[in-house]
């Protein structure tokens, strides 16, 4: 059901991609690059799921990713490609990738890493801090790309890893405070004009839908024109007749929502609902302290990517350019999501046999 599930919405992005042209002429070529990449992806998954992880639990290894991981991205400002004024990518030539999305990974095992050892002692302040302190270093080197949509979500895995290990409610109310206190600093220091202009817009959507409220305001249009059961798969004209921008990564919920109308929205979420589910149960069901972590907070990454998503298509978030979990156009995540899927599955697997021994060790009284 989780490999299902991930495919189906993997699928229903496919049909998306291919079902647009302008003037006649197709557009497939995100349909034949997205589909090669999905091949790509899935042999990952299943080579990932039939390996043995356990190796991450060592420290020595945990620190070594990290390491690479601040290396990758500060390596970026040196040789990174430009994209949408931020300089995040890598240009391999026929291919680029961007090292956000596998750093997200590494930080899920940074974190799932540091509170497995210590989830007895996360009421003290110190722990929270310390591992707040690495993810910092991640957040600040993101954000300076400047890629405000990616840095965001790095925090909100943070906020949600450390609220599932167990954080008390006057370290909550810290956490909230350096939280209000950060974002002032970041407004005043950090943001760029566009981004603010985002922000704005977020507040009242509709004082320049000529301008920066445009992609939001064209996304609205588009959902709400689909109706209870849509156009019809290539029939979506906000897409079609490129009203609405970036439809095959930043909007393709709305592009989709606009061909399948409210039915096949539900449809989609069922399918999302349904991964997030088996990817919670198998959490739960990890071997020791370290699988369950991962698996929660690979479920946090992708849920909150899901929330901003589509909150930005229907009005209720800014615009912040990210990804749709599986759906939206992309080799990078498409790549790392479904790595993610299979390090989660080989857990599950060999959880199956520690499980096991423990039951009979204490049968026999070990």
């Amino acid at each position: 059901m989780l490999f299902g599930s991930a495919v189906l919405i993997t699928c229903a992005g496919l049909v998306t991609m291919n079902s647009f042209s302008v003037f006649g002429v197709s557009q497939n070529r995100f349909f034949d690059r997205q589909l090669t990449w999905m091949i790509v992806s899935i042999c990952v998954f299943f080579g990932a799921s039939v390996f043995d992880w356990r190796f991450l639990k060592n420290t020595r290894i945990v620190v070594g990713l990290f390491g690479v991981s601040v290396g990758v991205l500060s390596l970026l400002f040196i040789l990174g490609s430009v994209f949408k004024g931020a300089q995040s990518w890598f240009d391999l030539g026929a291919l680029s990738f961007q090292p956000t999305d596998l750093v997200s990974l590494v930080v899920i095992v940074l974190l799932a890493k540091y509170f497995s050892r210590r989830h007895i002692e996360i009421a003290n302040i110190r722990h929270i801090i310390v591992s707040g302190f690495y993810v910092f270093v991640v957040f600040v080197l993101v954000l300076l790309q400047p890629d405000f949509g990616s840095a965001i979500i790095i925090f909100f895995l943070w906020l949600g890893m450390v609220l599932v290990s167990g954080i008390s409610k006057k370290h909550l109310f810290l956490v909230f405070f350096i939280a209000v206190v950060s974002f002032s600093f970041l407004w005043g220091f950090a943001f760029k004009q566009y981004q603010k202009d985002r922000i704005r817009t977020f507040v009242s959507p509709l004082t320049d839908i000529r301008g920066t409220g445009y992609n939001a305001y064209q996304s609205t249009i588009a959902v709400g024109s689909g109706g209870w059961l849509g156009k019809g798969i290539g029939y979506g004209t906000q897409s079609k007749l490129q009203f609405l921008p970036e439809y095959q990564t930043d909007f393709i919920f709305a592009s989709f929502a606009e061909e399948w109308g409210f039915v096949g929205v539900i449809l989609l979420l069922t399918l999302y609902g349904i991964l997030f589910w088996r990817m919670m149960a198998i959490s739960f069901r990890g071997s020791t302290n370290f699988e369950m972590l991962f698996g929660l907070g690979l479920t946090i990454l992708f849920v909150t990517h899901f929330i901003v998503h589509i909150g930005m298509n229907i009005g209720l978030l800014p615009v912040t350019g990210k990804t749709l979990p599986f759906m939206s156009y992309g080799g990078s995540h498409l790549l790392t999501e479904f790595l993610g899927l299979g390090i989660l599955t080989g857990m599950k697997r060999y959880g199956r046999t520690v499980h096991k021994s423990v039951a009979q060790n204490e049968v026999i009284g070990v």
